[in-house]
């Protein structure tokens, strides 16, 4: 499995926003009010990944006080910081999106309520994305003395 590229999760919150933005031209009047309670669970579940980040970043490091992890426990969250990355990329596309496209609508109630519900549902995905790489990052085994660059020579 190869490292989350910055560059895919990028070009999923930018496609995704404009794909969101042109769908919204035609459906939004049918669509119902945007639920505010994304934002705390996106939180928490970011909460949660930097939480265990840390935590994994600590034990694989063996820093003291800590006990030895499994590799399997790390392989599991991996994949799970692999997966939520991509997840909150999505999630943060759609919602920018809606925030875009409601944007020139503010003078109104409820297109006022759905931006903001969806800027901060946009913003805890992006958040949520934030700690899922540095979950992918702690999961990484740290360099050791005998590690050499793979273009260093052996003289």
């Amino acid at each position: 499995m190869r490292p989350t590229r910055p560059a895919l999760l990028a070009a999923l919150v930018v496609g995704l926003g404009l794909v969101t933005w042109a769908l919204l031209q035609a459906l939004y009047e049918s669509l119902p009010k945007l639920p505010w309670t994304m934002v705390p669970t996106l939180l928490l579940l970011g909460l949660g990944e930097g939480f265990t980040a840390y935590n994994l970043w600590r034990r694989i490091r063996r820093r003291p006080g800590t006990r030895p992890v499994e590799p399997l426990m790390v392989a599991r969250m991996a994949v799970l910081a692999k997966a939520s990355a991509h997840a909150g990329a999505v999630i943060a596309g759609v919602f920018a999106g809606f925030a875009l496209y409601l944007s020139s609508q503010m003078e109104k109630v409820v297109p006022r309520q759905d931006f903001f519900v969806s800027v901060g549902t946009a913003l805890a995905a992006l958040a949520l994305v934030g700690t899922a790489v540095w979950l992918e990052y702690a999961c990484r085994v740290p360099k050791g003395p005998d590690d050499r660059d793979p273009g260093a020579s052996r003289a």
